[in-house]
């Protein structure tokens, strides 16, 4: 399970970094933090997953995602006290940005560590 949410989680950051990449610095819609470091953060944090979802090792697809879920959960909860990530980010977190990286948090976390399927060898 794992390895699919990877994948399917890893193109839409990918893409979401492409697209930030293309529109410029701002918000997108005036609700989604768009600039360069967020949107290199967004390229290479979703390549990760991309990764960990196309390749063989269902334990490193796990790790992979459960890291980088801890990793998007802190930025979460950091990002409600200090939007801008201590001076990190320039254009600041929105509340919607928080929320979906408490979600992706959560879900990575959960996908990681504690939604795992046990394969059983047929013989």
């Amino acid at each position: 399970m794992a390895k699919q949410y990877a994948q399917v989680v890893g193109i839409i950051v990918v893409l979401l970094g492409i697209v930030g990449l293309i529109a410029g610095e701002g918000h997108l819609f005036g609700i989604i933090n768009i600039d360069i470091a967020e949107d290199i953060i967004h390229l290479v944090t979703g390549a990760i997953l991309v990764y960990a979802g196309f390749q063989p090792n269902a334990s490193l697809a796990r790790t992979i995602v459960g890291v980088l879920g801890v990793i998007y959960l802190l930025v979460g909860i950091v990002g409600f006290p200090s939007p801008t990530l201590f001076n990190l980010v320039p254009n600041g977190y929105t509340i919607w940005d928080n929320l979906v990286h408490l979600i992706l948090g959560i879900l990575g976390i959960a996908f990681g560590w504690f939604l795992t399927r046990e394969t059983v060898a047929t013989t």
